[in-house]
Formats: structure tokens, sequence, C-alpha cells
């Protein structure tokens, strides 16, 4: 072959002209495939997109005119294709492999770098070298069907429906329906797939059902003398309303996750299963045949399906949006009705907000003293790595128990609980500007929820750490930023530090630890710790059953807080040592801890700073708490708009519709100003309605 012609020719006609000609210089190569990859290349076009049609009509007219050059290519692709083994395509392709989550997404990347090679009598061989892109199966959909059946009859391609014979396609087709069908009731049968849906513990599973009958059926087909079988086949509907109750089986098993919780193993296997039926069902249409036309019709879906899933098969983002979906609503799902406890309709709940808030401000200030106490000691970066750490950690969880507020701690809760609000207005199917208006008002009082929590965290922490730190000074005589009072008012301010972006960390945070809380308290769901606890035979021996039920149920509405903050103190008391370790400037800025850093810095400073230099620590607390709340929510926001699947582009009219109702009601973005709505109270997610 000479690749040098190759490089020279410009249009699949050049190329079709030069290689299929009387000469067949296609023949000459030790290397067909390489021809097939060349004309591909070709063809494909440079810009693809998703909804634009590829005509192949200059090409069809130029085969039709030229016998030679198709009776050539007809056997040279015929050639390539004979007796090449599909079925793995079919039955593994762009269908999860392995339940542990992090061993597909390393597998499908380490693929995608260093694709895997199968053997060469097999059609995903070719199809790896030739349709290599994920973006082929793109333009090769777009291709009118029309122009598709004038390649197959242009190129006399025989019917899959000839043979059932070993390597025929068939037979390959019938070999993965049984391995899909196979690997279906296997793992439907599994207890933890099975306890997800205690509904069908009375049945026959669906699973094993549908394998019988799509096994009689392949049997009738492969000892019959007419390889297919038609839509009234009274097997046939069976296998359809079979097949339609295993879905549901599935459906029903991820509706009881809110119900029973769900891992992520669990959730790979059920989502496994799905995706094996979604197969079966492209596969089991294959096998009816009504008149001559469906042979070919079929023929050109099978070929269209093998390209696609060739295509798909090592995709990665797909994977994780599709593993992640409902354990991500499930997490949002504890946040949300979390969250809820801290958006506040009237005065007194406003009021109520706001002493708790001085609770957690009382803690921080507390803290800020303690941490500079602890950056004193002679110890390595772990060593105050660990010890901040546990300040951190031992203040927050102390914050949560006492139902007192942290106030950055609400974005990521509140967030969960506005976007189950809209999800709600969904439903009900009203005017969008009615649906987003009640969101608005929503919205609104949870800013101002989140601002009387700022104000009562900020205006506690100032004073709590300068009494603190006045009375170090008082009894031994000992000013503890008299030396570091410069860097704590340096660090609060957003132009001489890197505050912002410190800030930005914290909201990050903040956060993962809402994720955390929702994820612990899902897992402890599905494992059922709660009801373990109330029924341990030793505990009921030693405590008695009262106390017991207690622990349960002190456990079941504490532990996933305790561990969220746990870690949210571990984050916050971790970052600037693991920074210095590594050579980056990383640190958190927190809003209640700058206010009490800045009544630090003050004292140290004997009160003696530049106006300046107050100013832009006053300023740099607003912007600190800005930053904190904007990631933190933004994050949350993002995260719920994902697991119930409602499109970003909504975000649009959300804003458009809260900047409308800030325009008519500033003030009650800060205050309780507007009368009581029934139909916007959230009393852990039940509607006024149901409540009656």
């Amino acid at each position: 072959m000479s690749f040098p012609k190759i490089k020279s020719i410009k249009t699949p006609i050049q190329f079709l002209s030069h290689y299929f000609d009387e000469n067949q210089t296609w023949r000459n190569g030790n290397d067909d495939i390489e021809v097939l990859v060349e004309l591909i290349r070709l063809v494909r076009p440079k810009k693809i997109k998703e909804n634009e049609s590829i005509d192949l009509q200059g090409i069809l007219v130029f085969l039709q005119e030229n016998e030679c050059c198709r009776i050539n290519l007809g056997r040279f692709v015929q050639e390539i294709l004979k007796n090449k083994k599909f079925n793995k395509i079919l039955s593994d392709a762009a269908i999860l492999q392995d339940v542990d989550f992090m061993f597909e997404v390393k597998k499908r990347i380490f693929a995608k770098l260093l694709p895997y090679q199968p053997q060469k009598d097999t059609l995903e061989f070719i199809l790896n070298q030739v349709f290599y892109l994920a973006s082929d199966a793109i333009w090769i959909k777009n291709i009118p069907f029309s122009q598709l059946e004038e390649v197959f009859a242009i190129l006399e391609f025989d019917s899959i429906y000839d043979s059932t014979k070993p390597n025929s396609s068939l037979s390959e087709i019938l070999i993965a329906m049984t391995l899909l069908n196979q690997r279906i009731s296997g793992r439907g049968m599994e207890t933890d797939v099975i306890k997800m849906v205690p509904e069908f513990d009375n049945y026959e599973s669906p699973f094993v059902a549908l394998e019988k009958e799509l096994t009689l059926i392949q049997d009738r087909i492969r000892n019959s003398e007419i390889y297919f079988i038609h839509s009234d086949d009274l097997s046939y509907r069976q296998v359809l309303v079979l097949h339609k109750q295993c879905v549901e089986f599935v459906s029903k098993a991820f509706h009881n996750s809110s119900k029973y919780g769900i891992s992520l193993r669990v959730n790979q296997n059920l989502l496994k299963i799905r995706q094996q039926l979604e197969r079966l069902k492209v596969l089991i249409p294959l096998l009816i045949v009504e008149n001559e036309n469906d042979k070919k019709k079929n023929g050109i879906i099978l070929a269209l399906q093998l390209i696609k899933y060739n295509c798909y098969k090592n995709n990665v983002r797909k994977f994780i949006a599709e593993s992640t979906q409902l354990i991500s609503y499930e997490i949002t799902q504890h946040t949300a009705k979390t969250g809820e406890h801290y958006i506040t309709e009237s005065r007194e709940q406003y009021f109520k907000m706001f002493k708790t808030a001085i609770g957690g401000g009382l803690i921080v200030g507390i803290l800020c003293v303690i941490k500079v106490m602890l950056g004193k000691l002679d110890t390595s970066y772990f060593g105050h790595a660990f010890t901040y750490s546990l300040n951190y950690a031992f203040g927050f969880i102390a914050i949560y128990l006492l139902g007192f507020t942290l106030a950055t701690k609400q974005p990521a809760m509140t967030a969960s609980a506005l976007i189950k609000a809209l999800e709600e207005g969904n439903k009900k199917q009203g005017k969008n500007n009615e649906k987003y208006g009640s969101f608005a008002v929503l919205f609104a009082r949870v800013f101002r929820s989140q601002f009387i929590a700022f104000v009562g965290n900020v205006i506690m922490a100032f004073p709590v750490s300068l009494l603190g730190i006045w009375l170090i000074d008082t009894v031994f005589d000992y000013n503890i930023t008299a030396a570091s009072w410069k860097k704590l008012l340096v660090d609060i301010s957003p132009i001489h530090s890197l505050a912002i972006f410190h800030a930005a960390i914290a909201g990050i945070f903040l956060f993962l630890s809402g994720i955390i809380s929702g994820s612990v308290a899902n897992r402890d769901k599905h494992s059922e710790v709660y009801f373990r606890i109330q029924e341990h035979p030793f505990l009921k021996r030693t405590l008695g059953k009262t106390r017991t039920l207690k622990l349960s149920r002190l456990y079941e509405t504490k532990w996933a807080g305790i561990i969220s903050n746990f870690w949210f103190g571990v984050f916050m008391g971790s970052t600037a040592s693991i920074g210095m370790f590594l050579g980056l400037d990383l640190d958190i800025r927190h809003i209640t801890f700058a206010s009490g850093n800045l009544a630090l810095g003050l004292y140290g400073a004997n009160y003696v700073v530049s106006n300046s230099m107050l100013f832009w620590g006053i300023f740099g607390v607003g912007v600190i708490g800005l930053v904190n709340f904007t990631v933190s929510f933004g994050l949350s926001l993002g995260l719920a708009f994902r697991s119930r699947a409602i499109p970003l582009l909504e975000l649009r009219y959300v804003v458009v519709s809260i900047w409308k109702h800030f325009k008519s009601k500033p003030m009650s973005f800060f205050f309780p100003t507007e009368p009581k709505e029934p139909a916007l109270l959230m009393d852990k997610g039940v509607s006024p309605m149901l409540k009656k």
C-alpha cells in the first residue's frame, strides 16, 4: 500500500476511484483495516454537531454509476466483517462492569488514554480502529435512514436472519441476550437488592421469569427453519410484560431509597441491572420480523447500536452522572430536612435564631483565643494541624449539641430546602411567574435567616475574644497577640492578603461538611443502625429497653451532625499546616473567626492601628462572610439541582424572580416584614394541606 498516495487523496470519491476500481488497489496492502480507517476519515465531518444531518448522496450516486467500485467495495467490507464476533459489545460495552465506583472510574480513564484492544477476530477490534472517536456515534446517527438503506443495498449485505450458526449475526445477538439475561437474574436475586423492594417478597422474581421466557424464545428460534418471530407471538408479549415488571422492580428499589437508605454498592448494582434491561429492550425487537423490509431495517439498527455502544463504552462523565445522581439526591434530602430548621418565618423564630447565633459566637470567641495559644506551642506542622483540628472540631460539636447556630453552616443546608420547594412547585404545574415568585419569597426568608445569624455570631465573637485576651493579660500579665497582631489584621484584609481565596476554601469545607452529614445519615439508614441499637440484646439487658431506645433516637438525630462537625473542624484546622508543608499559601477564613481575630489583633496592638487597617479589617469581615455564603450556597445549590435533574437554565428565572422581589420588598431580605403565607410553610417537608 502506498501511504503517501493515501495522504494525497482529499475526497471519499477520489479514494474510492483509486482503491476500488478494476485494479483493486486495496488488495495490494498488508492491512485492510487501514484502508477502511482512511475511508471513514474522509467521510467523517470536520465539525460534528448534534443535530446536523450528514449527506452521503454524492458517494451513493458515484457508487451507483460505477459498478466496478461498488462491487469491489462490497467485497472489501464483507471480507473484513465476515465471521466477526460482536456479542461482547452488546452485552458489555457502555454497561457498568464493576460495582466498585472508583475502580470503574479509574478503569475508564485508563482505557481512554490507552484503549483496550480485543482479539483481531472480533468486530470490537475493527470498531476500535475505525470509529475510535467518541463523536463518531453522533455523525453516524445523523445520516438519513434512507441513505443507510441505500448503503445496505449497494454493499449487498446479507440478512442477519439467514442463519443461527456460530459467529453468525443472529447467533451473536442470541448469545448477548443470554448473557444479559443471566446477569440480570443473578444480580436481581442478591440480598441487598431484594431488601430494597420488600413489596415483591411474596411474588416470583420477575427476573427469573424473564430469563425462562426469553430462553424458550431463543431455543425456538435456533431450532426452527424461520429465524425470527412475529409481534403477535404470545411468548413475545409475555416477555414484554415481564420486562416491564423488571423495570418497575428497579424503579421501586430506587424510589424506596428514601425509606431504607442506599449504599453506593447497591446503587451501582441497581444501575447495572437497569442498564442491562435497557440493552435487552433494544435487542428483543431485533427478533421481530413482519416483512422483508424489517430484515434490512433491523440489520441497520443493529449496526448503528454496535457503533454507538462501542463509542460510549469508556464514557466517564455519563458514568459519574448516573452513579452519583441518586446518592446525591438522598444526601440532599437529609440536608433539606435539616435546612428547614434554619429558615425563619415569624419574628419569634427570627429572634430565636439571633439568640442561638449569639451562643455560637460565644463559643467561637473562646475558640479564637485557644487557637492563638495553641499557635505558641513548639511543635511540628502535624502537631499544629492536630491541635487546631481538635480545637475546631470540639468547638463545632459543642455548638451543634447545645443547639447554637454557626451562620456559615446554614447555606449548605438551606440550598437543598430551597430546591425541594422549587421541585414541589414544578409538580403543581402552576404558572412560572407564580412558582418562581413563591420561591423568591422563600429565598428572602432564607437570606434574612442567614443575615441575623451572621449578626449574632459576629457581635458576640468580637467581645468574647476581647474579654478572653484581656483576662489572660490581667491574670498572667501576658498579651498573647503582642507579636502577632499585625498578621491577624492583615490576614482578614481582602486587599493585603488572599482572604477572599481563603474564605472560598472555607466555603468548600462548609459544603463538604453538609455532604458528609447527608452521607452518614443515608448510610446509617440503609444499614439500619438505629434499629440495631434499639434491639441490641446486650444494651437492652444492661441499660434497659427505655434507655436503649433513647440512645437509638439520640444516635439517629445527632450522630450525622456530630461527624459532620468533627470533619469540618479537621478541614479547618489542618489546611494551613498542609499548605505550609506543601509550600502553598493555603488557609481558611471564616466570618465568625475573622470577627474574633479582629478583636485579638486590636488588643495586641493596644488599639493603636491606622484608620486604613481598621477599615479593611472591618470590611474584610463582611467580605469573608459573603464569600463563605456564596461558595457554600452555590455548590450546594448546584448539587441539589443535579440530584433532582432540574436544568440549570432554571437558575435564570430564579435569579430574575429574586431580583424583582428584592426591588419590591427589600426589607424582607433582612427583617420579617411580610405576613405569614401558609402555602410556603415548611415543617419537615409537609405542606399545610397535608397537615389538615
